[in-house]
């Protein structure tokens, strides 16, 4: 189930590319985009990923960290992250705990074909740990003008 608007936002600790643990709330006082994405390296995520790199300084202006989340492991992310020059974190979560926290986790088709996977979803995370606004039909290319969009809104 999706968390819901306003709500807290759902404690969590995961490794990153490096290997390092974080934690949500080692963010507080912080905004956050918590961005979830199905695969390292695959066309999708490849565009969103380097669109945020690429608005990445705007982000970092803007007192945004980013967080991306996928089911692949820590060398995967570490490849990833290497290969386009990702400014950013990537974290971990092989064990689907986190993707099913967020309720992100579920069934996917592709081809004709169902299978469970992570669904591409975007999460709002204001200073005080809450949910300031759900991405729910993410478009990769445009994603990160839409975030830096709405935490302009918000600030007003």
């Amino acid at each position: 189930m999706l968390p819901k608007l306003h709500q807290k936002a759902p404690e969590f600790t995961l490794s990153d590319q490096k290997g390092e643990k974080h934690s949500l709330s080692d963010y507080k006082g912080r905004w956050v985009l918590l961005y979830f994405y199905p695969k390292d390296d695959t066309p999708g995520c490849t565009t969103e990923a380097c669109t945020l790199r690429d608005n990445f300084a705007d982000f970092k202006k803007a007192g945004i960290v980013v967080l991306g989340v996928s089911t692949d492991g820590v060398k995967s992310h570490d490849k990833f992250a290497k290969k386009y020059e990702l400014p950013f974190t990537l974290l971990a979560d092989e064990e689907k705990k986190v993707v099913a926290l967020y309720g992100v986790w579920g069934k996917k088709k592709f081809m004709g074909r169902e299978y469970m996977g992570t669904n591409r979803m975007s999460f709002l995370i204001n200073p005080e740990g809450k949910i300031a606004k759900i991405y729910e039909k993410v478009k990769p290319a445009e994603h990160a003008g839409e975030v830096l969009g709405e935490v302009k809104k918000l600030r007003k």
